[in-house]
């Protein structure tokens, strides 16, 4: 049908943290906020990427779920960590019908386990150049462990919602950025998702991925303060003022893991300079529920020698009083970069 309505959904981030939902609608005005909120997550429920207490988190979602009174339960999520793997790779230039038809055997020489064991998709960001590419294609490959997504999904259903679209969270904050800041062909920008489980980088330009690359700071996050989104790093560490009143155990852990943070930010950095042609970025934008951590935008200003900001998800997504969520300082807005995004799938997209 012509006039066939789009049902939307509630973009639903499950984070170590916290849960934050996000659900939007069209209007004349263009995108605004319909509702959302936040579900505190037991420390602990979800740790190394995996979920370890499922029926905390499945709590979680469906306190956010019925906060909804009526509303849709139809749901985007999204996955991370080691259970997903994305590349660009260059690969024969041939047809859509070929390349449907041989992409697993082609993501063998790429993804580090059984592909039988991962969902599949790609998309075709060049094919056919000029010179020597002109037989050639460059493909964006995405693997997905299915026993994550089935994790994921199954979350969902428990607090009887209905999965729609399992996305990347990498992808879903890629998308929250290019609806708020708009997409200039010419700019790199280094997307930082900070998370008290670990981080996803993104590096774009125009609209397409570059680099994605997920990090975990391993065991140490344990001692992190959980109240009321788990930092990176506590001021002292990274910016000589005395830490905070989580104790000197809490904040010597902080910084510590902070510390590991930033240099492994670097090194994605350094390596994305080195190995790409791009070479070069214009600017980083933090996101996250640990993304207002004191200390963490100097450190990295200083660190990478690039402008640094914080990730704003209502730029250009439209909030009004009583959407759910009181809390409207800049770095509680950041946590729900990846909720914004995933907001702005459909069920019927692919």
């Amino acid at each position: 049908m012509i006039f066939r309505r789009r049902e939307g959904v509630v973009g639903l981030d499950i984070g170590p943290d916290a849960v934050r939902a996000v659900t939007l609608r069209r209007t004349s005005r263009g995108r605004e906020v319909a509702a959302m909120g936040r579900e505190p997550v037991p420390r602990g429920s979800i740790a190394g990427g995996g979920i370890v207490d499922r029926e905390a988190v499945t709590e979680a979602v469906r306190k956010i779920l019925e906060r909804r009174r009526g509303g849709t339960r139809r749901v985007a999520a999204a996955v991370a960590g080691n259970a997903v793997i994305v590349k660009r790779v260059t690969l024969p230039l041939m047809d859509e019908d070929d390349l449907a038809g041989s992409i697993r055997s082609e993501a063998e020489r790429y993804i580090p386990f059984d592909t039988r064991d991962v969902s599949l998709d790609y998309q075709v960001l060049q094919a056919g150049g000029g010179g020597a590419d002109r037989a050639s294609m460059e493909v964006l490959l995405v693997a997905a462990k299915k026993d994550k997504v089935a994790e994921c999904a199954g979350i969902v259903s428990c607090a009887e919602g209905v999965p729609v679209v399992i996305d990347v969270a990498a992808f879903a904050l890629q998308n929250a950025f290019e609806v708020n800041y708009g997409v200039d062909p010419g700019r790199v920008t280094m997307l930082v998702n900070i998370e008290a489980g670990g981080l996803n980088i993104n590096i774009v330009e125009g609209g397409q991925t570059l680099l994605t690359r997920d990090v975990s700071p391993g065991g140490v996050a344990e001692a992190l303060p959980s109240e009321p989104d788990p930092p990176f790093a506590v001021a002292g560490p990274l910016d000589g003022r005395p830490g905070d009143a989580a104790g000197p155990e809490a904040a010597a852990a902080a910084g510590a893991v902070g510390e590991h943070l930033l240099l492994e930010i670097d090194r994605t950095l350094g390596f994305f300079r080195s190995a790409t042609s791009a070479g070069r970025v214009d600017e980083v934008v933090v996101s996250g529920g640990s993304a207002g951590a004191p200390g963490i935008l100097p450190a990295l200003e200083v660190r990478l020698d690039a402008p640094v900001s914080l990730f704003d998800p209502f730029r250009r997504v439209r909030r009004d009083p009583g959407d759910g969520d009181d809390d409207r300082r800049p770095e509680s807005d950041a946590g729900f970069a990846v909720a914004v995004g995933l907001a702005l799938r459909r069920g019927d997209d692919r």
